[in-house]
Order: structure tokens, then sequence, then C-alpha cells
């Protein structure tokens, strides 16, 4: 039996930043991944570092805003390195995003109220400053220094970091919970599988940091997995010959498109697009929402091409802390029963 101060369940950015955060305190930590390092909710992300203002285009500092205010300052000074967690190995896919209105006057509205009370605000461009993608959209075109990174990247720097400290399991079937009482772990039990000699930990704390696992780990320590919301998402993929845009159209209090760019491995441009389109899209099926998704983009991006562009689709649930209403949460939530 290996006693250990912690045990984290979840190798997506949640779990990999506490590993970091308690390794570096000299804490004895492990982190169990039971598929892809950042799989769901982190890799389907767009990767975007938001400081709040998505949250205040109705012109009010919400308390969504204030609680992630710091959060583009905290990572700009990890990605160069100068803070902890150290991720100058993590690929930023740009310094900032753009930020376009549709030619609406709550739109405007909503531009012009989220500029107060936020560390990150957006810089109205001239239009000999404007990207050739948003040369003759109407309203106002800023610049918003919010960075965009790439969320494989940065599974790839925590890995290269900890390697040590991750395990892939097989769960369920391949980990046993002792119990003291709901939520009071013991021991740890992990099934390498025929042949090989299996591992027992004894935790002092266990983190359950595993999103939509969430659930299932609750239920194998008899807490209730109720607690828990999932919010989805359908997410769209467009591929060709794109130009590289990084931004989110806002019409009124709302993001009518989000869309950030990358390459693949033969450097074409990918676009992921999320916003009002991904929230529309599911009780979509896969063709509807990319002919909606075709239509909405011609309509807020006129200077753009998209002949010859082969699109896709991708389902993700947003896991979270349970609200009265099924709404977003205002600010994280840490749950504590037993030593969970």
């Amino acid at each position: 039996m290996i006693g250990l101060d912690a045990i984290i369940f979840g190798g997506g950015v949640s779990g990999l930043w506490l590993l970091d955060v308690l390794s570096r305190r000299g804490c004895h930590v492990v982190l169990l991944e039971a598929g892809e390092l950042g799989s769901a909710q982190t890799v389907g992300s767009q990767g975007i570092i938001h400081g709040g203002l998505k949250y205040s285009l109705q012109g009010l500092l919400t308390r969504s805003a204030s609680n992630i205010r710091e959060m583009p300052e905290l990572w700009r000074r990890s990605l160069l390195g100068a803070n902890s967690p150290t991720l100058n190995h993590t690929r930023v896919r740009a310094d900032y995003c753009y930020l376009w209105q549709t030619n609406s006057l709550a739109s405007h509205a909503g531009m012009i109220g989220a500029r107060f009370g936020l560390r990150v605000r957006p810089e109205t461009l001239t239009a000999e400053e404007r990207p050739k993608a948003l040369a003759s959209v109407p309203g106002v075109v800023a610049k918003l220094p919010e960075q965009v990174i790439s969320p494989v990247s940065l599974m790839t720097d925590f890995l290269q970091q900890y390697r040590d400290r991750i395990l892939k399991i097989n769960f369920p079937g391949g980990v046993r919970f002792d119990l003291a009482s709901p939520g009071e772990i013991t021991a740890v039990h992990l099934d390498a599988g025929p042949g090989h000699k299996g591992l027992s930990f004894a935790p002092q704390q266990v983190i359950f940091a595993a999103g939509s696992g969430n659930a299932a780990l609750r239920e194998a320590v008899e807490l209730s997995s109720t607690i828990m919301q999932r919010r989805p998402l359908h997410m769209v993929l467009a591929r060709g010959p794109l130009p590289s845009l990084n931004g989110h159209c806002v019409d009124g209090a709302r993001t009518r498109v989000t869309i950030t760019s990358d390459f693949d491995s033969r450097e074409r441009t990918v676009w992921q697009i999320g916003g009002q389109v991904a929230e529309d899209g599911v009780n979509m099926s896969p063709a509807d929402l990319i002919a909606h998704t075709q239509k909405e983009l011609a309509a807020v991006l006129p200077d753009v091409n998209f002949e010859g562009v082969e699109w896709s689709t991708y389902r993700v649930d947003r896991a979270e802390g349970t609200t009265p209403s099924g709404s977003r949460p205002e600010t994280i939530q840490i749950l504590c029963a037993g030593n969970v």
C-alpha cells in the first residue's frame, strides 16, 4: 500500500493544473486518467483564455465576468514561463481575438457596456487596421487581448513535466475503492490487467476533476451524482482555403459565432466554430447545423469565400455543478464529502 497526500482523477486542464500546484507544494500526488489527456472538454474547447467580456455583453459587470477577469494575465505569465505552472512550451495560436458586431443597436450597446470593470478591454480598430476577413463588416471591429492556445500542446506540456505522476487506468472495471463511509476513501486499488501486478494507494485526499466522468466516480464512492449537470454543445469544424481568424461576432448580449483557427497535419486551415450556433445546434442533425452555420457565417463574414471548404461537426458536454435553472454556474464549485 502506497501512502499519498492526494490522488486526482481526471487529466484535463483542471486536474493537470492542480497536479502542478500540489507537486510544487511538495505533496506526494498522482493523477489518474482513463482516456487520453484532455480528450473531452479540454481538447474540445476552443482554447480562448477568457477575461470575462463575453459574460458582460449586456453592459453589466456580472459575477461571472468578475470571477475570471484575472485569467488572461495569469495565463500570460505562465505561457511566458514567468509563473507556475510554467507553460512556455504550450503553443499560442493567437495573442488576441477580434470582436465585431452585427449592424444593430443592441450589438453596439453590448460592445460599449463590456468595456467597464474588466482587465481586458476591446481596442477599436480603424478601417485600415482591420484584417481582410473583417474589412466590410458593419459596425465596430475591435481587438481584444485574450490569447488563444492549442489545448493539445497544453496537454503535451503538462505531460512532459509530470509523466512520472500520471497513470493510465481502466475505469470503472480496473478501479476499486475501499470506503469507511460514503465519500470517505481509505484505499484506491488499480488493476493492471492479466499477468500484471496492480497498485494500491492510501490517499489522504481524493479529487474528482474528471468532467462528465465525475458522475460515475461519485456513484462509485456512494455519493450522489445529481449535483452535476451537463450542458451540451454541437460544434462545427470548417477546413479549407480560409483565413486565420480568432474572435467573436457579437449580437446584443450573445456571441453569434465564435471562431478559432488552427492548422491540420497538411497545413490546411481549420476553424472551430462555436457561440450561439453551437447552442442552437444541440437539437439539430449535423447536416442541418452545417447549413445553419453556413448561413450565419455568410451573414457575419461577407468578405470570406467559403468555396471548397469541408464541413463537419462534433458534440461535447460541458460538465459542471448543477444550478436550479440548469444555466451556467457563475463561479467555480468545490464540493467536499469525507476526504473527496
